[in-house]
């Protein structure tokens, strides 16, 4: 009988770097929060003047300067970056029974947005130069399987039930489901654009309306336009864990005001305005962000440009450093790309190595973690169709993120 010894990689002088770039502390974590600039004055103002509910100015101030920073003609605050995606969608005229095409490589709340309107995911390749949404595997699946026909859902629905802005008279249906392709949601992963020019371009060919998955690319930008402006509407996180935070928040991006201000109606229960009666012209939802996240928002973004700044410097000691590791490659963006590093990712050779590297950074003080499981992967949506994902499953098995937060000594 033979026995077999695997020879397991020793990372400490690897754990021992990551713990020198945040300063040796005893636990290193993945990312974290930084509070160093007008965040407590804001709050405070809320608390002085009692609006922390979700009127006040710094709700109109909030989505004024995203709008300006990200070049957006209108921003519209959310709850959380899910409730941003699911408004976007029903935004564009997602309904129940119509197929939204996307990745697998993505965290839940890109199908659970979907899910909430009955969609379907049809669960697309990435690409390895930006682990997001391919355009060549997009071209070749709507090639196969699609086709473009008259738009049979128009006015499907009583007006107040249908929350589409504007439908096309045309769109997209997959020749094998006879379902309608509505939507296409790609999913700039951990910060790094996708090549989404190539990708809008497609859906307009194709009849598909884009919605953007910028949640963890605030400030990233493609060929210096920001993510979240290529689409009708793009939807950002302020998750604790974000670049930048506000406790808890979302936001749509637009590049029509009119369509921005409809959602705005929407998404505030679509009240009338008026001083004193309480009139309603739709179903409508409570998405409204209150005015106290909204504050801690404003005075994260001033701040932004700084922090990822940090972001980027600490990249590139990784990157320098990785390129003398045997066996382990830094993930760096990609041409045309200007990326925040959301979430620094390293790639290891197979699963078995991405596992001990997770045993061991844990096991000594410095969070990583793998990608989330894939969404065909999950009893919700493992019957949903893919074409095949060969890109995705490579990354599953070897991707791990390492720590990722703004350095505060960078910024003070």
């Amino acid at each position: 009988m033979r026995l077999y010894f695997v020879i397991m990689a020793d990372y400490k002088r690897t754990i021992g770097f990551i713990k020198s770039v945040y300063g040796n502390q005893e636990f290193t974590p993945l990312a974290v929060p930084v509070f160093v600039g007008n965040e407590k004055k804001y709050l405070n103002e809320c608390i002085d003047t009692t609006f922390v509910s979700s009127v006040g100015k710094f709700v109109d101030r909030f989505e004024n300067d995203m709008a300006a920073y990200t070049g957006a003609k209108r921003a519209v605050v959310c709850v959380s970056g899910t409730n941003a995606l699911h408004m976007s969608l029903l935004l564009v005229g997602v309904k129940q029974d119509d197929e939204v095409l996307t990745q697998a490589l993505t965290f839940i709340a890109t199908c659970n947005a979907l899910s909430y309107i009955g969609a379907h995911p049809v669960f697309l390749d990435v690409d390895r130069s930006t682990m997001g949404l391919s355009p060549d595997a997009m071209k070749e699946w709507l090639r196969k399987n699609a086709e473009v026909r008259k738009n049979t859902r128009i006015n499907e629905l009583d007006k107040s039930h249908d929350f589409a802005y504007l439908e096309d008279e045309y769109a997209c249906y997959n020749k094998n489901t006879g379902r309608r392709i509505k939507a296409c949601v790609p999913m700039h992963t951990f910060g790094h654009p996708v090549r989404i020019e190539e990708i809008a371009a497609l859906c307009k060919e194709w009849h598909i309306e884009l919605v953007e998955d910028a949640a963890e690319s605030i400030g990233s930008k493609y060929k210096g336009k920001h993510t979240g402006t290529f689409g009708k509407v793009g939807a950002i996180s302020f998750n604790g864990n974000k670049t930048i935070t506000t406790g808890g928040g979302g936001m749509m991006l637009f590049n029509d005001e009119e369509f921005a201000a409809y959602a705005k109606h929407i998404t505030t229960q679509a009240k009338i305005p008026h001083r004193w009666e309480f009139r309603h012209d739709h179903i409508g939802f409570n998405y409204r962000m209150p005015n106290i996240n909204a504050a801690l928002g404003c005075a994260q973004l001033e701040n932004l440009d700084k922090y990822i700044a940090s972001k980027r410097k600490v990249a590139a000691e990784y990157e320098a450093f990785f390129k003398n590791v045997p066996d382990i490659e830094f993930f760096v963006d990609s041409p045309d790309t200007f990326s925040n590093y959301w979430l620094n990712v390293v790639i290891l050779p197979n699963k078995e190595a991405q596992i001990e590297f997770l045993t061991q950074t844990n096991d000594n003080g410095v969070m990583t973690r793998p990608i989330w499981e894939l969404m065909n992967r999950l009893p919700m949506f493992e019957k949903c169709e893919n074409d095949g994902l060969k890109n995705t499953i490579w990354f599953a098995d070897r991707v791990v993120n390492i720590p990722s937060s703004v350095r505060v000594s960078d910024i003070i």
